[in-house]
């Protein structure tokens, strides 16, 4: 067998070699029990120049650690990311996971006589995920859950004894709630049976009466709920029949430290998620900013008095603190442009660790002090013999499309990111990147694949947030829902047009490529738009919607159909098979590379 590495280098190698007309010699041959037909031969200099990309490493943020002042991460040292220890900035990574599987999310126990943390993984990729207690004292791991079932959302009680989790073991399809007590995992009890594969624990209050608890329908509505624990009764907070979308994060809402409220964010009465604060007694609910962009997460300290919000502008971070009692807020000068993740108060309530990733620098660990307002990078990933002074440059452009935007009443403008070789000799063959989703979005992050096509063979890649991508509005988002499906392939046109307007860029060389939805969407711009392709790259996408919806994992199909359209209806069903690129194949004469 061949490694997927290996067949995913094939793929594209021999795809952008094509795009950049090399000349290939038709031939056909043995690559264990692969036959490789009519891609020509990849230069070997080139393999190994796109080894060194795979294996740029990172470090993302995990948790602090049990004294406050250490900081877990994860990174991939071998096959896979692991959790590791840094005690002090730039101080070396101890390696403290040891799996085949990645284990890239921890919760640290909160009890101050224990040392250790809750994390999750699956075998060979089953998504069958487990939940588990890593003992730092012992070095060992207790499985918490039942070997068998699908398990998400965990989270500790504040004593730091039992844990709160979502778990399908009572049907195999059904996400149930469960409370364990650490040290005895048979006391295992079911909380509250649930109907559907949406639902999630947020929050468990500090006196362990209530959790906050939501039903995820779809990207563009969730059901937010207060569950009493002694009744098993839930309330939900945002009652009636206008959909209000939550974020589909960890700790996505957060119980005051009085317990008489709520912070969280939605999209309610507005085109953004916006941070909010909900008074359980009264009901009420108060808006507390009304920046014009999505609150993607916010981190509550401690000691209850500050509360951390980061905002996606654009495609990149944009942090904020603000005083719990006066609702004030200002930006936090971290002095860092791109993206931020997991932003996290210690233990003193005046240190913010996340992760900062940014177009020329990959993922890497930093701490932003609020007493002397500095901010200090405690990791420095390898870069595989790589130099990031050498890496290209992104650019933010927005090109029109072939529609108006209702609210504007002008032509509606589609955001995109350039990343242009830093030597440009002459036209540059372009490479349209589309991603996955569709939901998802394109950020002002580090991306190794994109940094290897344009400083090594010297191709432009434009990266499009096409409608139906998250970041820009809730009216956004549902441009291409249902049967608005093609007009996100549209965008794709319209993009080809702007091409065509720029003098760098050749338009006699574009390919298109993307991977899962992005997949689709290749192929779908290749059934329409192949005349103006030179080629296109499918990475396990899409192509007949109605067999997918049909096989899909039984967990995630609901969502998909929000987001698609439901073939169980006889009209959905005939659109989907008609926009399915397998049905319009025949349009497709120039190459492509299927994966």
């Amino acid at each position: 067998m061949i490694k997927k590495n290996g067949l995913l280098q094939i793929t594209l190698g021999a795809a952008l070699l094509h795009l950049l007309c090399f000349s290939l010699k038709a031939q056909r041959k043995a690559m264990g029990n692969l036959w490789v037909e009519a891609v020509g031969e990849i230069p070997a200099a080139l393999t190994e120049k796109l080894e060194q990309y795979n294996n740029i490493r990172s470090a993302g943020f995990a948790s602090w650690d049990a004294s406050g002042k250490g900081i877990y991460i994860t990174t991939r040292f071998a096959e896979v990311a692991q959790i590791h220890l840094v005690k002090e900035p730039g101080a070396y990574r101890e390696q403290i996971t040891f799996f085949k599987e990645p284990v890239t999310r921890i919760a640290l126990c909160p009890h101050p006589g224990k040392n250790g943390f809750l994390y999750q993984r699956d075998e060979g990729g089953n998504e069958q995920f487990q939940i588990y207690y890593f003992n730092r004292l012992t070095g060992t791991s207790t499985l918490l859950t039942d070997g068998k079932s699908r398990n998400s959302n965990y989270l500790w009680n504040k004593k730091g004894d039992k844990i709160a989790f979502c778990s399908t073991r009572r049907n195999g399809r059904d996400l149930d709630f469960y409370i364990t007590p650490l040290e005895n995992t048979a006391a295992s009890k079911l909380i509250l049976e649930n109907k559907g594969n949406g639902w999630g624990i947020i929050d468990w209050s500090d006196d362990e009466t209530q959790m906050v608890v939501v039903n995820y329908l779809s990207i563009n509505e969730a059901k937010l709920y207060l569950l009493t624990l002694s009744s098993g009764k839930l309330d939900e907070i945002r009652p009636g029949n206008t959909a209000i979308a939550y974020p589909n994060t960890v700790h996505s809402a957060r119980f005051s430290k009085n317990g008489k409220g709520i912070f969280l964010c939605s999209d309610e009465d507005a085109e953004y998620k916006m941070l909010r604060y909900y008074d359980i007694a009264s009901g009420k609910i108060l808006k507390i900013e009304a920046i014009l962009n999505d609150v993607e997460a916010f981190d509550l300290s401690d000691d209850g008095s500050k509360l951390v919000f980061v905002k996606n502008e654009g495609g990149y971070s944009k942090p904020y603190l603000m005083n719990t009692q006066t609702f004030t807020y200002v930006p936090l000068p971290v002095g860092l442009m791109g993206v931020i993740q997991n932003m996290k108060f210690n233990k003193d309530n005046n240190q913010l660790a996340f992760s900062f990733s940014a177009p020329q620098q990959p993922s890497e660990l930093y701490v932003y002090n609020l007493k002397n307002g500095k901010t200090k990078r405690w990791t420095y990933s390898e870069t595989a013999g790589l130099n990031p002074a050498q890496f290209s440059k992104t650019t933010l452009i927005n090109y029109p499309t072939f529609d108006k935007d209702e609210q504007t009443g002008k032509r509606r403008m589609i955001p995109a990111f350039l990343i242009s070789p830093q030597k440009i000799s002459g036209k540059l063959p372009v490479l349209i990147s589309i991603h996955g989703g569709p939901e998802s979005q394109s950020r002002a992050g580090f991306n190794e694949r994109n940094q290897f096509f344009a400083n090594e063979l010297g191709v432009a890649v434009l990266v499009p947030n096409v409608r139906g991508s998250s970041g820009y509005g809730k009216s956004y988002l549902k441009l291409d829902n249902g049967f608005l499906r093609e007009n996100s392939v549209k965008d794709i046109g319209a993009l080809l047009d702007w091409i065509a307007t720029q003098p760098q860029l050749d338009t006699s060389r574009v390919a298109v490529i993307g991977g899962s939805y992005g997949g689709y969407m290749s192929l779908a711009s290749m059934t329409r738009y192949n005349n103006r392709l030179t080629c296109g790259i499918d990475l396990f996408g899409i192509s007949n919607f109605v067999s997918f919806l049909n096989n899909t994992a039984g967990y995630r199909v609901d969502l998909r159909r929000a987001e698609y359209g439901d073939e169980q209806d006889p009209k959905m069903k005939e659109h989907l098979i008609k926009i399915s690129p397998l049905t319009n194949i025949k349009n497709i004469t120039k190459p492509m590379f299927i994966y």
